[in-house]
């Protein structure tokens, strides 16, 4: 059963006159957000930045990601989540304690993880573009996300973070056997449903694009979007993402963490980079059904397994009507769609202190549960 949005999205920011600025107001517009505009690149994740919450091992090194592995145990179904390749790196599943998308799966409800807790847990860790990486495309990563699903063992829980949401979908359109159930926080599937963001990406010429991925040598630099375009969130952005007030030790070192983290981000693949503006963004071609996945075109209809549709009242990246509209464009029969709508912004849905208290805990259980209680519950 599907939550009721309360509140509206916030109306769209000015918009340059100059066409050639307009990713750069995206990046602007969406400062609290995991889209690829945004940030800024160190030369390779996972090498000298942040440590992640929770403690793991390194599972495959594949081309596009390191497949991360956090289980606990070897028994039980294995969940993998998906972040967002948006240049931010993926540390933004597994941020902090008590805002760690990892960890609130692990722990589930109150009683910690043997009541409602997922004991297998993986994450794609994406590596930042290097020159050799320059012609990867979507294909590329649905390639390496099959492999590692593969290693894994189908079928799994996928959890899709934003436009890792978006993939997951797409992985589960093409391969509907491997995937168990879907989660989609914040993720970005139908873009004719209005935003800020998806106006802005719409409108602005190709070119515009293009000329992006050639100054970066075949890539998207993240370093040149900080020297020259990006606007550093204030202190009561990185607030209203921890969802929490940062005055106190324990904030400051927060606050600490999250400028480090703002700051080591990932350059993206030309190829993979245009094709999301040109046939995402521009074109709606996951929703329209026209997108073709490993030479197969993919129809959402084809996804019927259960799905959990978590959107933020606040998200002005990806609006509550966006996000839950996915509802409607997949197979899945009704009674086992579950969707949540929580009081955040794009950020707060992934790394905030309340959702991880409310909302998390709810998606843990709901994919421990077995389909008779699905069913009850969303009659």
């Amino acid at each position: 059963m599907v939550d009721k949005i309360g509140k509206p999205p916030r109306g769209p920011e000015h918009v340059p006159d100059d066409p050639l600025l307009w990713p750069f107001a995206v990046a602007r517009l969406a400062m609290n957000t995991c889209f690829w505009w945004l940030e800024r690149a160190p030369a390779e994740q996972g090498d000298s930045g942040l440590p992640w919450t929770t403690p793991g091992t390194v599972a495959l090194e594949l081309a596009t990601m390191r497949l991360r592995d956090c289980t606990q145990t070897r028994c039980g179904r294995p969940a993998l989540v998906c972040p967002p390749l948006a240049l931010h790196r993926p540390l933004i599943a597994d941020f902090a304690p008590g805002h760690s998308v990892v960890q609130s799966l692990q722990n589930g409800g109150k009683n910690g993880g043997a009541n409602g807790g997922i004991d297998r847990v993986y994450l794609t860790d994406w590596r930042s573009a290097t020159p050799e990486m320059r012609y990867l495309s979507i294909d590329s990563y649905l390639t390496d996300l099959n492999v590692a699903i593969d290693e894994i063992g189908a079928p799994v829980d996928l959890v899709g973070l934003c436009q890792g949401g978006w993939l997951s979908l797409l992985y589960a359109a093409r391969f509907p056997a491997k995937v168990r159930r879907l989660v989609l926080a914040g993720a970005p599937v139908d873009l004719s449903i209005d935003s800020s963001l998806s106006r802005l990406t719409r409108n602005a010429p190709e070119l515009v694009y293009d000329q992006l991925v050639a100054r970066g040598g075949g890539n998207v630099s993240g370093n040149e979007m900080l020297r020259f375009w990006s606007k550093a969130p204030s202190r009561d952005d990185i607030e209203a993402a921890l969802q929490r007030d940062l005055a106190d030790e324990e904030g400051a070192a927060l606050l600490a963490r999250f400028d480090r983290w703002n700051a080591e981000t990932l350059d993206l693949p030309g190829t993979y980079y245009l094709q999301i503006v040109n046939w995402i963004f521009r074109e709606n071609r996951i929703a329209g059904g026209t997108f073709v996945a490993l030479g197969r075109a993919v129809s959402l209809k084809d996804v019927k397994a259960p799905i959990f549709l978590l959107a933020g009242l606040d998200d002005d990246v990806v609006p509550a009507a966006q996000a839950l509209a996915t509802a409607g464009l997949v197979g899945t029969p009704p009674a086992f769609i579950a969707a949540a709508s929580e009081p955040s912004t794009h950020l707060g849905l992934f790394m905030g202190a309340r959702t991880h208290a409310h909302a998390w805990p709810r998606v843990a259980e709901w994919l421990r549960d077995d389909l008779s209680g699905v069913l009850a519950r969303s009659a």
